[in-house]
């Protein structure tokens, strides 16, 4: 009884400590990829370092995009043959737990932004499964702009209560 014990808590120990290592230069060179896909307004290149079940979320409160939506929505862009491009000045990988998820400053025609996301395995390579782009403001200038989208923020805010007011008296939230 005490070798089965022995074994069992040998196996539990070592496929706790085996985490997979993975290979940050090859998650890094998917990520750069997707971006020069975009840069070259390859549409078959930068959907498919996309997951099938990918979620874009843009820089405007309207824009979070699944993957269908967004693929209708970029499709005019990538057609005029000028998407966006966005070149990573900066980038932190980190995993843990199977999750490969990112951080990163880009130069894009926006001026600095900041982009994360999550990457996961589909057909054995990594994809982007998330990726959320946001505009860097300095923290000089948070008030003005405030100010700025202070009444586009108030309009938008009284949309989404409403919908979601309909939302719950139909039964689709809780």
């Amino acid at each position: 009884m005490k070798r089965i014990l022995l074994l069992c808590t040998t196996v539990l120990i070592m496929s706790c400590g085996s985490q997979k290592a993975i290979d940050h230069n090859t998650v890094a060179q998917t990520i750069d990829n997707w971006h020069l896909a975009a840069a070259q307004a390859n549409f078959d290149n930068y959907f498919n370092l996309m997951t099938s079940d990918a979620v874009f979320i843009g820089t405007d409160a309207t824009e979070n995009w699944q993957i269908e939506e967004f693929k209708a929505f970029s499709k005019p862009y990538f057609d005029r043959g000028k998407a966006w491009s966005f070149t990573s000045l900066e980038r932190n990988i980190y995993h843990h737990n199977g999750v490969v998820y990112f951080d990163e400053l880009l130069d894009t025609q926006m001026g600095i932004c900041r982009g994360s996301g999550i990457l996961k395995r589909e057909d054995g390579n990594y994809k982007i499964a998330h990726y959320v782009l946001s505009i860097a403001v300095p923290n000089e200038n948070v008030s003005s702009l405030t100010e700025l989208k202070k009444q586009w923020d108030a309009d938008y805010v009284e949309e989404l209560k409403t919908k979601n007011i309909s939302k719950l008296l139909q039964g689709k939230i809780q």
